[in-house]
């Protein structure tokens, strides 16, 4: 999620317009439709902390998180308990399987 999904969503739960913002950041309101509607992922690094600093939030909340792989395995077996070398067999071949519909 870019910086201007995230500045939208902060602005909707503090019930702040985008004029509000921009008047105690002492920008332009452009720039910050800018950010939003651009969905900016970089931005001037004090406006960023700026916009932080009002909105109660760290720089470090816009950062865009990395997508990660998921570390949770679920199946249903009726009550067949599998060991850790057979679930780690079973997600080989449902990646195997995913490989071959590409």
């Amino acid at each position: 999620m870019g910086i201007g999904n995230k500045l939208n969503e902060l602005l909707k739960d503090r019930n702040m317009t985008v004029t509000e913002l921009s008047r105690k950041i002492n920008v332009a309101p452009t720039t910050i439709y800018s950010i939003i509607q651009r969905n900016n992922k970089k931005v001037d690094i004090d406006v960023l902390l700026d916009i932080a600093d009002v909105l109660g939030v760290t720089a470090e909340y816009f950062r865009d998180s990395p997508k990660s792989e998921p570390t949770t395995r679920a199946a249903h077996f009726d009550g067949t308990e599998f060991t850790e070398e057979q679930l780690d067999r079973i997600e080989a071949f449902a990646k195997f399987i995913k490989q071959e519909d590409k």
